[in-house]
């Protein structure tokens, strides 16, 4: 034997392509299954409770739904025969804001019915003015007349009043129709330039004292003590205007911000039709 033995660590004069080929085999080919699937277990569950929590918020709404058919039942029936609770000493009509409109539209409903109590207050003040005028050396003029048909405006125009414009306000606000919302605006303009003549209260479709105005103030009334009353109804008249102006602006913007607008004009075609 050799002392000294070759080193293994040195490097083989070998030709890889002698011979026609390497000697390095090739991999074997992975067999390619087709029947191969991807677990999917994981969003089959992510949906499974999707589909479990949108079933759970439909039976909430049904129960909801139910609920509220069974309060509408044991009321009377249907939503416009509610029991009538207003006012107190004599109910007349169904008033209950607080549980009629949703919370974030109840401030502009309980505004909106200060004014309408704050018009009659005015119609009832005129009563009083055209009293005092009457009283104070009206009898031989206008005074007598004026008292009349201050309490017949009292009577007339306060119904006219919560029907044309307050009670489809409060229907709107109920049940967020976009018709009676229509309905609102344009009877409420009307309101609004009714006292705003009011305030003025020209002689023009009654006898001049008739309505606590400015020019009664200032034309008929016969001492100060009557003027008093007078401008004190051209206060109230501004007041109510000013009143009205905001609760016209408010309905309005929720109006819009809500897209009632082009609700409105597809119910308006619909009905045409």
């Amino acid at each position: 034997m050799n002392r000294y033995e070759a080193n293994p660590f040195a490097e083989e004069d070998v030709n890889p392509f002698a011979g026609g080929g390497s000697r390095l085999t090739p991999l074997p080919p992975e067999p390619y299954d087709r029947g191969a699937r991807v677990d999917n277990s994981r969003s089959f569950k992510e949906k499974e409770k999707e589909l479990k929590a949108k079933e759970a918020e439909l039976s909430r709404k049904e129960r909801e739904l139910r609920k509220q058919e069974e309060a509408i039942e044991k009321a009377g029936g249907k939503v416009g025969k509610d029991k009538k609770n207003f006012p107190p000493f004599a109910p007349i009509i169904h008033h209950d804001i607080q549980n009629d409109v949703p919370i974030h539209l109840q401030k502009i409903m309980y505004v909106a019915f200060s004014t309408f109590l704050g018009f009659a207050f005015c119609m009832f003040w005129s009563i009083v003015a055209a009293s005092v005028y009457c009283v104070n050396g009206g009898w031989l003029g206008t005074g007598i007349g004026a008292v009349i048909l201050s309490i017949f405006n009292f009577i007339i125009v306060c119904p006219l009043a919560y029907f044309l414009w307050y009670r489809p306000l409060y229907h709107a606000m109920r049940t967020d129709s976009a018709l009676s919302f229509a309905g609102f605006f344009l009877s409420y303009c009307l309101h609004i330039g009714f006292c705003v003549f009011c305030s003025i209260s020209p002689p023009v479709l009654w006898s001049g004292a008739t309505i606590a105005g400015i020019i009664p103030a200032v034309v008929y009334a016969r001492n100060l003590f009557v003027q008093m009353f007078y401008f004190i109804g051209f206060g109230l008249y501004v007041c109510e205007t000013l009143l009205c102006l905001w609760v016209l602006k408010q309905v309005y913007t929720y109006f819009r911000g809500s897209g009632k607008g082009s609700e409105a004009t597809r119910e308006a075609m619909r009905a045409a039709i």
